[in-house]
């Protein structure tokens, strides 16, 4: 049985983008949650979850393009617990089917860097003298 859940977190990596044998795309992420308490005149972070997500088909491969380890990121989907045997033992984990996810522009965003190198950007100086942006 699974149960709705939302998550306000942070990248713990980058996204991995598999494909299943019949070419479907799936995202696997981690996603980090804490909440933060002030002790004295330090915040600290308790009840820190590393909460596995995975995403499928379209969202997935968008996952991939936008979302980077450190980026602030909200994630809601349906949370289940996973079960296997490994070496004769029994093991579980919460996981997290996504159904959706964004950069939370609370904290200001860090883009996913996804170029191939391919060149700079000409208006991230301000352009050319005399040109104006194309927007």
């Amino acid at each position: 049985m699974s149960a709705p859940i939302t998550l306000t977190g942070r990248m713990a990596g980058d996204p991995e983008l598999k494909f299943t044998q019949t070419g479907k795309p799936i995202a696997r992420f981690t996603v980090v949650t804490a909440r933060r308490r002030k002790i004295d005149d330090k915040w600290e972070d308790v009840d820190t979850t590393f909460w596995t997500c995975t995403a499928w088909d379209q969202l997935a491969e968008h996952v991939t393009e936008n979302l980077a380890k450190g980026a602030a990121v909200i994630v809601s989907g349906q949370a289940f617990q996973s079960n296997w045997e490994k070496d004769g033992q029994k093991q579980s984990r919460i996981e997290v089917r996504v159904e959706a996810a964004g950069l939370n522009l609370r904290w200001p965003p860090k883009a996913a860097d996804r170029s191939s190198g391919g060149g700079e950007d000409p208006w991230a100086n301000g352009g050319a003298p005399g040109e104006q942006p194309p927007f």
